[in-house]
C-alpha cells in the first residue's frame, strides 16, 4: 500500500536548494570552515549563509565551539543532523551517478520524484501527497524534472483530458537514493 504522507525529512532536505549538497559535503569532512565550503560547493557567500541558516535553525548544523576566529567558523554537524546528512550523501551520490548538477531541484523535486516512485502517477494524488504545496509549485517541480530527464508525461485520453506522470531510469535511481 502506498505512502499518504510525504517523507518530512525529505520534505526538509528539500526545502533549500543547496541543503543536500551542503550536508554531504559535511558529512564527508567532518565539519568545514565557511571559506573552504564556499570554494568546494561553488556557492555565493549569501547563498551559502542562508542554507546555513536554514541548517541552523533545522537543528543540524553548528558552529564548532572553541575553534577558530569569530570571522573564520567552522560549522559541525549535530547529533540530529548526522542522520539527515547520510541521507543527504546517499541522494547527492544518486545525482552525481545521472549527472544531475548540484542545486538543481527545486524545493519540492525530491519529494515529487519520492511520491513518483512510490506510485502516485496523477497530479491530484501527488497535490494530496504534497499537501502545504501549491499546484503551481508542483507544475514548475515536474517541469523542471522533466527539463532534466527524471520524469515523463504523459496525456491520457480521457474527458477530461488528464496526465499521468512517471519516471525514467535516472529518475527511478534517484527515487531509491530519497527512499533509502
Amino acid at each position: 500500500m502506498r505512502s499518504t504522507i510525504a517523507d518530512p525529512l525529505l520534505v526538509q532536505l528539500g526545502s533549500h536548494r543547496w541543503l543536500v549538497p551542503l550536508l554531504a559535503d559535511l558529512a564527508a569532512h567532518r565539519g568545514a570552515r565557511f571559506v573552504e565550503l564556499v570554494h568546494r560547493l561553488g556557492l555565493p557567500r549569501d547563498s551559502l549563509t542562508r542554507t546555513l541558516d536554514a541548517a541552523a535553525a533545522l537543528g543540524w548544523v553548528q558552529r564548532n565551539p572553541g575553534h577558530g576566529h569569530p570571522l573564520r567558523p567552522e560549522y559541525i554537524l549535530t547529533e540530529a543532523g548526522q542522520f539527515a546528512a547520510t541521507r543527504a550523501a546517499t541522494i547527492a551520490a544518486a545525482q552525481r551517478a545521472i549527472g544531475l548538477p548540484p542545486g538543481a531541484a527545486t524545493r519540492w523535486g525530491l519529494p515529487l520524484v519520492a511520491g513518483i516512485g512510490a506510485g502516485h502517477e496523477r497530479f491530484n494524488a501527488l497535490s494530496r501527497l504534497l499537501a502545504p504545496a501549491t499546484p503551481r509549485a508542483l507544475s514548475q517541480g515536474l517541469t523542471a524534472l522533466g527539463r532534466h530527464g527524471l520524469v515523463t508525461r504523459e496525456i491520457l485520453d480521457l474527458r477530461p483530458p488528464a496526465s499521468c506522470y512517471e519516471l525514467t531510469g535516472s529518475g527511478r535511481l534517484l527515487a531509491v537514493a530519497c527512499a533509502a
